[in-house]
């Protein structure tokens, strides 16, 4: 209801035919250089490649997760066979996949595609580059392709070549489970969403003080009690992720090269965990539930040593199950910390990241913490200097782009959005993609920045309809932010290819903001 409702303020009612209607043939091929992100390099030729029903998807073994997929992602809609094999039968049209010796410059992520008459081929030096190379192939193909059923279309790919690779390696997308519990069919969906756009992480906000929702063996009344139903913003939308649960999205989104980052909030954001358990209060006495969407008010006893032990619990069982490089530990909004013990707790916290194996990774205000010189730091200030941070990233940490003004998503996109906040301002597309990672914010060069983060925080949200219409269409403007070059930053190239890119949605089924900034096709 209230993503219809945002449709109708926003002056655009969805084209009706367009969901039902089976696509007609014909329509110039797609130019190489449409799809989003924008590629690195172009090379169109005169030439086109025309799918039929006699291709087949030729790939090695150590690559069939991909193949497999790009089969299953064509079927429905050209109605074809799609064989995946492992060599093409002599002359037929094939799709070919191929990994390993496509030179230094293409890296882990990037990928060739070359387009000729009789085929289609993909190169990259590993299967993720492959990955991204199947999403700019599939956007190169009629928007029908997107299509649940059969269509009558003309499946030509213009011919050429595209060369193309990352400015950044880091590339992600934010999910908050804890004011609103989205089950593990809602994030698989997501996780197919995102990574359209080459976004390779999801970050999963798993605690914070209205719930919990991962399971933790050692202290199972954190789920039991603070998991349960009416533990949500507005007492909606219990749940938590059983550890079997959490395994099988890290599993699904790997097959999708998505690496999943657990964050358990701290030593701010702990009501839900004090409830369960109220030694971990500096009282012993347990605070009452809450489903406001107030902030600032809880914090970890620091003084106590039970503080540490459940912390390193907590650490030592996600890592556990978390094949990641990264674990997130918050430290955002610790207003009832005092500035002493918040530096204490993050000494002592930061170094059990790296104990189980894994590389520490919170939000901006670790840097105050001299261990955070080894972290990774989650800018997602207004502000575009901040001394902590300057003085960390001279000392060697790292820093994550999510500016809240620029990349939270969860901003409304004008005043008559239903949906979400607006703490940070309104975030039309335009506003999401003009700025620039590698020069925002003082004392922070692009040398220092891993990449872009784009956060969607629950409080307004109940189901993937709401995830879906508050992240498309800006979460595209954030993932060419990260994988695109600084030089192809064009608003008017970005908002047409855009606008073209609107029909897939609707195949798709995804509720998109109808941004007037775009000129949306039909």
């Amino acid at each position: 209801m209230y993503r219809r409702l945002s449709v109708l303020l926003a002056g655009a009612a969805l084209p009706l035919a367009l969901i039902s209607a089976p696509a007609q043939a014909s329509h110039p091929a797609i130019q190489l250089g449409s799809v989003l992100p924008a590629p690195t390099e172009v090379h169109p030729s005169n030439t086109t490649f025309r799918l039929d029903s006699h291709t087949v998807i030729e790939a090695p073994r150590s690559a069939r997760n991909v193949a497999d997929q790009l089969a299953k992602a064509l079927r429905p809609a050209t109605g074809y066979r799609l064989p995946v094999v492992d060599r093409a039968p002599h002359g037929a049209p094939a799709i070919s996949l191929e990994t390993g010796h496509a030179g230094a410059r293409l890296g882990s992520e990037g990928y060739q595609l070359d387009v000729r008459k009789s085929g289609v081929s993909i190169r990259a030096n590993a299967n993720a580059g492959l990955f991204h190379g199947v999403q700019t192939l599939r956007q190169l193909l009629p928007a029908a392709i997107d299509a649940s059923r059969r269509q009558h279309a003309d499946w030509t790919v213009a011919g050429g070549q595209i060369v193309d690779v990352p400015r950044f390696g880091f590339r992600g997308a934010f999910l908050d489970e804890a004011r609103h519990f989205h089950t593990p069919g809602e994030i698989k969906r997501y996780i197919d969403d995102i990574s359209r756009f080459k976004i390779n992480s999801l970050h999963l906000h798993l605690a914070d003080d209205q719930g919990w929702r991962i399971q933790i063996d050692s202290w199972p009344k954190l789920t039991k009690i603070s998991g349960g139903a009416g533990t949500g913003v507005d007492g909606v939308g219990g749940g938590y992720l059983t550890k079997a649960q959490y395994k099988d999205i890290v599993r699904y989104a790997a097959d999708r090269y998505v690496t999943i980052i657990p964050e358990i909030d701290m030593p701010g954001h702990v009501n839900a965990a004090q409830v369960a358990y109220p030694e971990l209060t500096c009282d012993g006495v347990a605070p009452e539930p809450r489903t406001d969407t107030d902030v600032g008010y809880s914090s970890l006893c620091i003084g106590k040593e039970i503080t540490y032990k459940f912390v390193e619990d907590v650490i030592r069982e996600l890592a556990a199950i978390t094949p990641g490089p990264y674990l997130h530990i918050g430290g955002d909004e610790a207003h009832a910390t005092t500035p002493a013990d918040y530096v204490t707790f993050q000494q002592r916290v930061l170094p059990l990241v790296k104990k189980y194996g894994k590389t520490a990774y919170g939000w901006n205000e670790i840097s105050r913490a001299p261990a955070a010189t080894k972290a990774v730091a989650q800018y997602w200030s207004t502000d575009t200097s901040n001394a902590d941070v300057a003085a960390a990233v001279a000392n060697g940490m790292k820093v994550v782009m999510s500016p809240a003004n620029k990349a939270y998503l969860d901003m409304k996109y004008d005043r008559n959005t239903v949906l979400g906040l607006s703490w940070a301002g309104f975030i039309e597309v335009r506003t999401a993609y003009d700025w620039d990672p590698g020069t925002l914010v003082t004392g922070v060069p692009e040398s220092a920045v891993l990449g872009v983060e784009a956060p969607l925080w629950s409080e307004t949200l109940r189901d993937i309809g709401d995830i879906e219409f508050m992240a498309f269409p800006r979460l595209p403007a954030i993932a060419e932010l990260g994988w695109s070059s600084a030089d192809d930053h064009d608003w008017e190239s970005f908002r047409a290819r855009l606008g073209a890119y609107g029909p897939r949605w609707v195949q798709q089924g995804v509720d998109f903001y109808r941004s007037p900034q775009i000129d949306w096709a039909s």
